[in-house]
């Protein structure tokens, strides 16, 4: 029923008033909300560039004990069987590594949203500080 009265309005000749007068409102949500956002999509791109940091380290580390356990198995004069333990941490690193490569995707979606957020925020404000009406639709 909503987008009824959406379409209603916008088709049924009102006039160039009745968009005006919904051109400001839009603009102050439309404003509110990427601000709203912009502090949320910088907490979350920091806490993943965290995340990101501590997978490569803990990458290095199972690097390290992998290493560590071959070099011991040759040491050994008594043969430990080490080799599952040393593919159960290869296998580890392996799915670090492939979370990291997600962590990264979904880092740099959030750094292009962050851009996009902070280019239509900057064109809004150069609209509303020259004093012309703002489009109803953003432009690609």
């Amino acid at each position: 029923m909503a987008a009824e009265a959406d379409a209603s309005g916008l088709g049924s000749g009102g006039g160039p008033g009745v968009g005006a007068e919904a051109g400001p409102a839009r603009e102050l949500l439309a404003d509110g909300l990427l601000e709203l956002l912009r502090p949320a999509v910088g907490e979350v791109d920091q806490q993943v560039q965290s995340v990101r940091e501590s997978q490569l380290e803990l990458r290095e580390q199972i690097d390290l004990l992998a290493a560590e356990l071959c070099r011991i198995n040759e040491d050994q004069k008594v043969s430990l069987d080490l080799d599952p333990y040393v593919k159960k941490l290869l296998n580890a690193r392996r799915r670090v590594v492939l979370v990291n490569n997600i962590l990264q995707n979904a880092q740099e979606r959030l750094r292009r949203l962050n851009h996009n957020v902070a280019k239509e925020t900057a064109r809004r404000k150069a609209f509303l500080e020259s004093g012309m009406v703002f489009p109803g639709s953003p432009s690609k």
